[in-house]
């Protein structure tokens, strides 16, 4: 890494990397510190990270770009805030590996959409964070850098897919992060990693061109240690891309502003016994939504608890798209054999499925969520844990040998998430609890587009943590 410039006028630099992006970016435009010593800290310490959080670290390209923010009069709101993209999201001209040994050494000749939207708000990308292959898991683990590792416990995986961002955000290497969520990839390790994790409505964020939308599962969002730098990079992301069939119109008010509302007297259904009659919410999760309840209750909410309404049958079914998308992925000959064992087993059971059978499936997830949702109108938000477990060793997951067994453990750690991708709806995981030293998250739920209402109880519920 380059010597760093003298920091006369800086002060305590060390406390930058505490700050959430607005209070960073206040700092930056206020002269107090410049967008290239910003860029020097927050690159020291991701140079010193054993968190596994990062596949790829570009400084010279990051201060770069940090030299020539400081050199624009008329700068964008966020300038010099550090940042840095998934795996799995095409950025030109850095390497993007998706989790893949297949895919190491690729190097993008674009950007998604995702990027271009980021970069234009003045955040410095720092690099590429750790994410599975092809995005798969629910733990981050891949045979390219390793595994990304939870900040409270190094010997416990961060979870997945957005392991690394989760990590980063966590252990202050990042103010905030992008993800992607296809079944809970960015909940999941947010819960793992004592985060914010935002997964919002289907359709929401456009997912540009590289993104394929057909099986409405995936979306980008956001992981931050505050809530209003979700709904502020939610803002920035929220916006229509052309050619996107699934297109939300802006909002009446910014998300940014929303969240600073209270969102007046909810009605709110809560349940912790998981949909899968094999799983079981572990104490911490149990008294982490029983925390929240109180929490929320001494708000002024109504506090409903019912049982789990979900159908275990949406399992199967979800599998089915989950696995012919995997399946559908162009690979070279040979190539799958290179595939972790994980990988290669959805990649192999999708090849099995039918057209009709992903029809019926993509069929069911629809009408059956749909069904559930319209029994639940008289709620206005949902409250479960994020996970049932709390985050595990990093072998846990594959230590059998049988990527059966192996999916058969996910659903074990994590039987809540999926649903909401299942349903479009947006949910949010919000840290608060902590249990015999490993935090815990909670998950709230709305009605598909309730995404600014998920956002308000959030911060209610991340202001009581503050309290």
């Amino acid at each position: 890494m380059s010597e760093q410039p003298a920091r006369e006028t800086v002060g305590d630099v060390t406390e930058l990397h505490d700050l959430d992006a607005h209070d960073l970016a206040a700092t930056i435009a206020g002269g107090e510190v410049s967008c290239v010593e910003v860029t020097h800290h927050f690159l020291d310490r991701v140079a010193a990270d054993e968190l596994g959080a990062f596949v790829t670290v570009t400084p010279e390209r990051a201060l770069a770009r940090a030299a020539a923010l400081d050199a624009m009069t008329d700068r964008p709101a966020f300038a010099g805030v550090p940042t840095a993209f998934k795996d799995l999201t095409p950025t030109e001209g850095v390497p993007t590996s998706m989790g893949s040994r297949l895919m190491a050494g690729t190097v993008p000749d674009h950007n998604a959409h995702l990027v271009d939207l980021v970069e234009d708000a003045g955040f410095v990308s720092l690099g590429k964070t750790n994410t599975p292959e092809f995005g798969l898991s629910s733990y981050t683990d891949n045979d390219v850098v390793g595994p990304a590792r939870c900040p409270a416990d190094p010997d416990r995986n961060a979870g997945g897919s957005s392991g690394g961002a989760a990590a980063a955000v966590g252990a202050h290497l990042l103010p905030w992060a992008p993800g992607s969520d296809g079944g809970g990839s960015i909940r999941i390790p947010a819960s793992c990693c004592g985060v914010i994790g935002f997964k919002p409505s289907r359709g929401r964020i456009g997912a540009g061109p590289d993104s394929p939308t057909w099986n409405g599962l995936a979306t980008d969002g956001v992981l931050a240690r505050s809530v209003r730098d979700v709904a502020a990079v939610l803002d920035l992301l929220a916006r229509p891309v052309p050619g996107s069939s699934r297109v939300w119109p802006a909002p009446a008010t910014p998300f940014a502003e929303s969240v600073r509302r209270e969102p007046g007297r909810l009605r709110i259904a809560s349940w912790t016994d998981p949909y899968l009659d094999f799983a079981g919410a572990s104490p911490g999760s149990v008294a982490a939504v029983a925390a929240a309840r109180e929490a929320l209750s001494a708000q002024g909410h109504e506090i409903v608890e019912i049982a789990d309404p979900w159908p275990a049958e949406l399992e199967p079914q979800f599998n089915v798209v989950w696995s012919a998308g995997m399946a559908s992925v162009p690979l070279p000959a040979g190539a799958v054999d290179v595939l972790r064992p994980t990988t290669r087993y959805w990649y192999e059971r999708g090849g099995r499925a039918t057209a009709p059978e992903l029809a019926a499936a993509m069929t069911f997830l629809e009408l059956t969520t749909g069904a559930v949702n319209a029994s639940l109108a008289s709620f206005d938000l949902f409250l479960t844990p994020t996970l049932a477990l709390p985050p595990q060793p990093h072998a846990w997951f594959t230590e059998s040998g049988d990527p059966a067994e192996d999916h058969r453990r996910e659903l074990l750690f994590t039987p809540y998430t999926a649903l909401m991708n299942m349903s479009g709806q947006p949910a949010v995981s919000v840290p608060g609890h902590v249990h015999q030293g490993l935090p815990v998250g909670v998950m709230l739920a709305g009605h598909v587009g309730a995404d600014a209402l998920v956002l308000q109880v959030a911060e209610q519920l991340v202001s009581r943590g503050r309290s």
